[in-house]
C-alpha cells in the first residue's frame, strides 16, 4: 500500500500525493535511482565512488599543523559575507551581509557574522584598552581588560540584528536572495561581565535613570540607553563562540544589548556614563528615525519585533534535484522574548501548516525551523511566518504598510515570499 498525505495545491484544493516515505519506499522498490533527486542508487547500479578506492585515499593528508587557525574546505569558498557596492559611498562605513542561505543550525560563525560600520574597524590592543563608568555614581571607575576578567562572567547567546535589516524591501521585492534580504543579523554565544556588575561596583545613584555609552573608534557612535535595559541584561562582552571578538566585531570589548537593534551594540565600548535623561542634545539620535506614511516619526523604536524568513529554498539556494523529499528550512528570531511557533505556506499565505523547530526557542536568540514536505515539481510560494512567546504574529507586506506606509527602512519584520519555479530556482516577489 502507498503511503498517502494530503497536500495543497496553489489553488487552496486538496489532492492526494505521495509521501516522503512512499516516494522513496515506491522509487527504490522499482529497483531505479531517484529521478534527478539524487538522494540514493538503487541495488545493481555500480556507483565507482563507492565501488573504487578513490585518489584521496591512497595518499596522506595535511598534517595537524597545516593550517594552525583552521580554515573551511576550498569546497565551501562561496560561503562568505557579501556587500552591495551601491549601499553606502565607502565601506568605511557600510555593511555586509550574513550568507543565512548557506549555513544551518542557529549559531553564526564570526567569519560569516555581518558586520555594519561607521568609521571602519579599528585595531585595539588589550593592553590599550580601557573602560570608564563615569556621570551619576558614587566612585568614577577606569577598568583594564585584566580587570574585567577578574569579574564573575556570563555566556548567553543572542541576535543581533540591524535596524535596517530588509530595509530595502518596503517599496517592493527588491534583493534576490536571502543574503541581501535578511543577512544583516546573526547569532553568537557572547561570553562576558553584567553591565549591571560594573554598573553596581561604581554605585549609580538613586536619580540616574539613563546611560550613555560610546566606542573608541573614530566615530564613538554615541547611544542612549534606559538604565532599566542596562541593568536587565545587557553584556560588556569580550568572547564570542568561545573566541576572542574579532577585530570587525569590536575586539576587544564590546556592548550588547539583547533585542535591541543592532547600532546599539556599541563596539570598541570605551564609557558608560550615567545620567538622568537621554543625551540627544550631544547629537547623537538614540534610535534610527521610523517615519510613517503622515510624516511624523516614531520615537525609540529599539525593540527588534519577531520576524522569520525562509533561508532554503531561497534565490541564493535553489532546489537542485527534481521533484521529491525537500527540507524546507529558515531562521525566526524575537526581541521581546523566544519564538513560540513558525508556520509555513506553500501558496503565498492562503494556507499554513506548523512547522517544526530545532530545539525550543530562546530568549532573544535565532531558532531554526524545518518543514518536510514531498515537492511535485509544481510551483510554490514560499513563506514563514513567526509567531513569539508573548503571542506576537508576524504581519504581512500589507498589513505592515497600513500602518508603516513605505518612507521608512527599518524596522521591517514582514513575511517574505519566495517564488520557487518548476525548474527549482527562486524570486523574490511580492503577493497581495
Amino acid at each position: 500500500m502507498k503511503d498517502e498525505t494530503k497536500e495543497v495545491s496553489m489553488d487552496g484544493t486538496e489532492r492526494k500525493g505521495t509521501s516522503r516515505r512512499g516516494f522513496l519506499t515506491t522509487t527504490l522498490a522499482a529497483g531505479g535511482a531517484l529521478a534527478g533527486a539524487g538522494l540514493a542508487r538503487a541495488q545493481g547500479a555500480p556507483d565507482p565512488l563507492i565501488t573504487e578506492v578513490q585518489s584521496w585515499a591512497q595518499g596522506w593528508g595535511d598534517g595537524v599543523d597545516a593550517t594552525p587557525y583552521g580554515l573551511p574546505i576550498h569546497y565551501e569558498s562561496d560561503v562568505v559575507r557579501r556587500n552591495v557596492s551601491w549601499l553606502t559611498a565607502d565601506a568605511i562605513s557600510s555593511i555586509n551581509f550574513t550568507p543565512i542561505h548557506a549555513l544551518d543550525g542557529t549559531i553564526t560563525p564570526q567569519g560569516c557574522a555581518f558586520e555594519r560600520h561607521h568609521s571602519g574597524a579599528i585595531e585595539l590592543s588589550k593592553a590599550d584598552y580601557r573602560l570608564m563608568i563615569n556621570g551619576l555614581v558614587d566612585t568614577p571607575l577606569v577598568f583594564t581588560y585584566e580587570d574585567l576578567e577578574r569579574f564573575p562572567r556570563v555566556t548567553r547567546t543572542f541576535f543581533l540584528e540591524c535596524a535596517a535589516n530588509t530595509g530595502m524591501e518596503w517599496a517592493g521585492a527588491q534583493l534576490n536572495g536571502a543574503q541581501f534580504t535578511h543577512g544583516m543579523i546573526h547569532n553568537m554565544e557572547y561570553t562576558g561581565v553584567p553591565l549591571r556588575t560594573l554598573l553596581e561596583e561604581a554605585g549609580v545613584k538613586p536619580e540616574g535613570k539613563w546611560i550613555y555609552v560610546e566606542g573608541a573608534d573614530a566615530s564613538s557612535n554615541g547611544r542612549s540607553i534606559p538604565l532599566e535595559k542596562a541593568m536587565d541584561d545587557c553584556l560588556v562582552a569580550f568572547k564570542a563562540n568561545g573566541e576572542a571578538l574579532r577585530k570587525e566585531h569590536g575586539y576587544p570589548v564590546r556592548l550588547v544589548v539583547p533585542g535591541w537593534e543592532g547600532n546599539m551594540w556599541v563596539k570598541w565600548l570605551r564609557r558608560v556614563e550615567v545620567g538622568d535623561q537621554p543625551w540627544e542634545s550631544r547629537e547623537e539620535t538614540s534610535k534610527y528615525t521610523d517615519t510613517l506614511e503622515d510624516g511624523t516619526s516614531r520615537k525609540w523604536t529599539w525593540v527588534m519585533d519577531a520576524k522569520s524568513v525562509i533561508t532554503s529554498p531561497s534565490p541564493q539556494s535553489p532546489i537542485k534535484h527534481g521533484p521529491g523529499p525537500l527540507v524546507i528550512t529558515g531562521l525566526a528570531w524575537s526581541g521581546r522574548g523566544s519564538i513560540a511557533r513558525v508556520d509555513v505556506s506553500l501558496d503565498g499565505g492562503k494556507t499554513w501548516k506548523e512547522a517544526r523547530l530545532a530545539a525550543p526557542g530562546q530568549d532573544k536568540a535565532l531558532t531554526r525551523f524545518y518543514f518536510d514536505h514531498v515537492w511535485d515539481g509544481s510551483e510554490m510560494l514560499l513563506q514563514s511566518r513567526a509567531i513569539d512567546s508573548t503571542g506576537y504574529v508576524q504581519p504581512t507586506k500589507t498589513e505592515l504598510r497600513a500602518f508603516r506606509g513605505v518612507n521608512s527602512i527599518y524596522h521591517n519584520n514582514c513575511i517574505q515570499t519566495w517564488w520557487v519555479k518548476a525548474s527549482g530556482e527562486a524570486e523574490n516577489v511580492e503577493v497581495s
